[in-house]
């Protein structure tokens, strides 16, 4: 350990250990608790509010009623003059034709929509296409200098369809990148982003179940929809004309067709790979049917009485997906863990907090469009209300857990900040403990609305509740998550039951977020990405308060 490294440990203990001698006031940690918190879930997932769902009168009830609530907590508008920020959208509801054709010397593979392939456009245009786009195999589609990596070197993609795998080397080999913690190299957007800078006309993703970390169904699923996307000033022409999905079997045909064979696959994950091409075509019409409207995040502000130009913020977003298809029954999607209980939890958070006139100014964000690809918080990392270099940290909440207390909190994306480091020293408070996410090869961290404040290099923290339950122990509570995402998981059955769910653990996960954050804002210096973070050097982009 050389002695910058020691000095910065140092530090960071001493004004860990400075913080925690400034105890919150007991009165904040009282202002959360079971009666108000069921209160609000009861409200954003009944039956009026009708699931929630941007562009409908759930949205128009759910902005109104956190306006309501912040107001009456005395938090002033987060916006300006307004607790709302307009955040101007697209739907955009792709149809490819029925079969993309790849062709080549000895013949052509035929892929059928829905079960061979899926694929959309970020365009707003009624139609596009691409045409006799030749092929070319990018590994994993990456460009990571401080993982010593580039599938795209010496590579022009343009007018060019890039096939690439999904996840990242390290699932492969737990030498490489972060072994089996999937970065966000590996997640599905970043390739799409990178192929769009590269300039590539069109990009496939090949599925497969594993490194995936779910089933061609939910591709199937996800892809058949509209979806919703941010209003973009040159109408996303930026990004690659064609995105889409190849199934694992189509992938082997294209691969026996250029007479390649699977290890192929396999040569991608070493060092030095470099990219293919398979000798073959494809061409593709999309038509789009294109809606424009505007949905709300809600903002409200709790200003600080010394530093008030800088802020942390709390975030949930609010949205879920509306009435839909009848299942058991029912046809609202109450969303009520996902996530009227982290919405909640951002009340709670106001009350407690309005209860300390903490030192910097808190923001607490609730925001739209997170279940149609974190749109909300996305275009607030694009227009942020406080400065990026004077944000200290998000700290994000996304379905917490109606079983009771645990012994464990997990912490996903273990290892990028030192925010999971304040969140150890909150648990131990409690008699608990911070435990990694249980599939790190998912990429969780990557996909909640903290990750747009990651991607700017503000620190950002996702937790979730433990399943290390008080009285039942591990495996109880294994299964009772488990049970939640088979059988309610976006789904009409996510409702509020007040007979059956046990408040406690998220009344006590909240105060450790608020013990966390109360000692954050009053902090000496900003908290860091740790070295390996993906985003480090996003952050050292910017002047941040290193006092």
């Amino acid at each position: 350990m050389n002695s910058k490294t020691i000095f910065s440990s140092c530090f960071f203990i001493a004004a860990m250990n400075v913080t925690q001698a400034q105890n919150p006031d007991s009165a904040a940690i009282k202002a959360i608790n079971e009666q108000s918190f069921s209160r609000h879930i009861k409200v954003l997932a009944s039956d009026e509010f009708k699931g929630r769902k941007p562009f409908t009168i759930g949205e128009t009830k759910t902005i109104n009623y956190l306006k309501k609530e912040f107001e009456l907590l005395g938090l002033k508008p987060g916006h300006g003059k307004s607790y709302f920020q307009q955040v101007p959208m697209v739907d955009i509801k792709s149809v490819p034709e029925e079969k993309m054709v790849f062709k080549g010397q000895n013949g052509a593979v035929e892929a059928f929509y829905q079960t061979g392939f899926v694929a959309g456009t970020k365009h707003v245009e009624p139609v596009v296409s691409i045409s006799d786009s030749p092929l070319i195999f990018a590994g994993y589609g990456i460009v990571a200098p401080e993982y010593g990596w580039n599938d795209y070197a010496g590579l022009d993609v343009k007018g060019k369809t890039v096939v690439v795998l999904i996840n990242d080397p390290g699932f492969k080999d737990p030498k490489l990148f972060k072994g089996e913690n999937m970065t966000y190299y590996g997640r599905w957007t970043y390739k799409f982003e990178e192929a769009a800078r590269q300039g590539a006309a069109g990009i496939l993703i090949v599925h497969d179940d594993v490194p995936a970390g779910y089933p061609w169904s939910v591709v199937r699923s996800g892809w058949s929809k509209s979806k919703l996307q941010l209003e973009a000033e040159d109408q996303n022409k930026s990004r690659a004309v064609v995105e889409g999905w190849i199934s694992l079997d189509i992938a082997k045909k294209l691969l026996a067709l250029a007479g390649k064979d699977e290890s192929l696959f396999s040569e991608a994950s070493k060092p030095g790979f470099k990219a293919v091409d398979l000798g073959l075509t494809t061409s593709l019409t999309i038509k789009n049917s294109i809606k424009r409207s505007v949905s709300n995040n809600v903002l409200a502000l709790l200003p600080g009485k010394k530093k008030a130009d800088e802020c942390l913020i709390y975030s949930a977003h609010w949205d879920h997906f509306g009435v839909g298809e009848i299942i058991k029954g029912d046809s609202v999607y109450h969303g009520a863990v996902d996530n009227a209980t982290g919405v909640a939890a951002l009340l709670e958070l106001a009350a407690a907090f309005k209860k300390v006139n903490p030192d910097r100014s808190v923001l607490f964000v609730s925001f739209t469009g997170e279940e149609q690809g974190l749109l909300g918080s996305e275009y607030y990392a694009k227009h942020p209300v406080f400065p990026i270099a004077k944000t200290l940290a998000d700290i994000n909440m996304d379905m917490m857990s109606p079983m009771g207390k645990t012994k464990d909190i997990i912490v996903y994306g273990y290892g990028q900040s030192e925010l999971e480091d304040y969140a150890a020293a909150s648990a131990q408070k409690q008699g608990r403990f911070v435990v990694k996410e249980p599939v790190p090869s998912s990429g969780l961290y990557y996909r909640s609305d903290h990750f747009n404040f990651a991607k700017v290099g503000i620190p950002s923290l996702f937790t979730g509740s433990g399943v290390d339950h008080v009285k039942y122990g591990k495996e109880w509570g294994t299964k009772q998550a488990a049970d939640y995402i088979k059988t309610r998981y976006h789904s009409p059955q996510d409702n509020f039951d007040e007979k059956s769910w046990d408040m406690s653990g998220m009344v006590e996960d909240v105060r450790l977020l608020f013990d966390l954050g109360f000692k954050l804002n009053i902090a000496s210096r900003f908290p860091a990405w740790k070295n390996g973070s993906e985003f480090k050097k996003i952050r050292e982009n910017y002047p941040v308060n290193k006092d």
